[in-house]
């Protein structure tokens, strides 16, 4: 949830018939959809730009032993792309990392068949850093990641998770600092419980609230303190029953700072399970369905991108090598008609 106005009809049209068809008739429809990547998109995550939030960009992912970075203007076009990469699997944003005495705002990707975290510079995608992870495990493939900032050591984070693991500390988190010019990072916690049942992938962390959450895809959402000074207990897990299959996609919507949605992908069924962030032991409070095709990452803002996406802007992957951009009222009006 690290903090897209959608173009003229005539401008989205041609993406929006290159999509896979479905019944959309009480889908959500998307505003944009992307450009086509070349091989299979994956995740997404969003950089506001802090000038003009209209210029915001959209990174994605393309997950193949020939893999990229792409990034996308709001209208979907494809506007700069990382090539190259070996398997890049899920990309998270942090903003403001002290690098050479300078504020810079991060993308962080897992390279899977390099069992490596790159990091790019934002907006320009230039490298300023990699580090391995889970060094020796015979269990690595990383495939999850999501930044935190401490809000009081102003420390900046990645915990990464990978395709299997142990029955407990699956998950690892990173500090990231600087070295010769460069970012790296140290392990600093591993934690996390797994099921066994599939795999762990979806990683999201509410930076305000403390929070991480990741999905155990056959399983439930787990949540733990994202503060490692607050120990490695696991505080809950929910969402068990409500999945089709795969819980997926993980993405938080904050409505103040202490309310809000997190949106959880059902991907077998396309559709998005909501429940409170205040307290999603309460269980899904909606479930929306959507226009995507078994969509995995997404992510979410509400920050004003514009007059097309005042209450900001929903990005969910789909087969056909597309991102969705959904404008959240259409989102917000289905919780809205849940609750009713």
């Amino acid at each position: 949830m690290k903090k897209l106005p959608f173009s003229i009809a005539i401008s989205v049209l041609p993406f929006v018939v290159s999509c896979s068809t479905q019944n959309l008739g009480k889908n959500i429809k998307p505003s944009v959809i992307t450009e086509t990547v070349v091989h299979d998109t994956d995740d997404p995550a969003i950089w506001i730009n802090p000038a003009d939030s209209s210029k915001s960009i959209i990174i994605g992912t393309d997950k193949d032993t020939d893999g990229g970075l792409y990034a996308f203007d709001l209208n979907g076009k494809i506007i700069n792309k990382v090539s190259g990469l070996k398997r890049p699997n899920n990309v998270d944003i942090e903003y403001g990392f002290m690098l050479n005495g300078k504020k810079t705002d991060i993308a962080a990707v897992t390279e899977r068949e390099t069992n490596t975290v790159r990091l790019y510079s934002l907006p320009d995608l230039k490298a300023v850093g990699e580090f391995t992870v889970f060094d020796g495990e015979t269990e690595r493939d990383p495939m999850g990641i999501s930044m935190y900032r401490n809000p009081v050591s102003g420390e900046i984070h990645a915990v990464v998770g990978r395709k299997s693991g142990p029955a407990d500390g699956y998950l690892w988190q990173y500090k990231l600092s600087e070295k010769e010019g460069k970012i790296t990072g140290e392990v600093i916690r591993k934690f996390g419980k797994y099921s066994g049942l599939k795999e762990i992938e979806s990683i999201a962390v509410d930076d305000e609230m403390g929070y991480i959450y990741y999905s155990d895809e056959q399983f439930g959402v787990h949540q733990y303190y994202a503060d490692p000074a607050k120990g490695n207990e696991e505080l809950l897990v929910f969402g068990k029953g409500d999945f089709a299959s795969d819980v997926e996609g993980i993405s938080i919507y904050p409505t103040s700072e202490k309310t809000g949605y997190i949106l959880v992908s059902n991907q077998q069924k396309d559709t998005f399970n909501v429940y409170l962030r205040e307290d999603p032991a309460k269980g899904r409070i909606a479930e929306i369905p959507v226009s995507t095709s078994e969509s995995d990452g997404s992510e979410v803002t509400n920050v004003n991108l514009g007059h097309n996406f005042p209450k900001g802007v929903f990005v969910a992957m789909s087969n056909g090598r597309v991102f969705h951009f959904y404008d959240w009222r259409a989102i917000e009006e289905k919780i809205t008609a849940a609750g009713k």
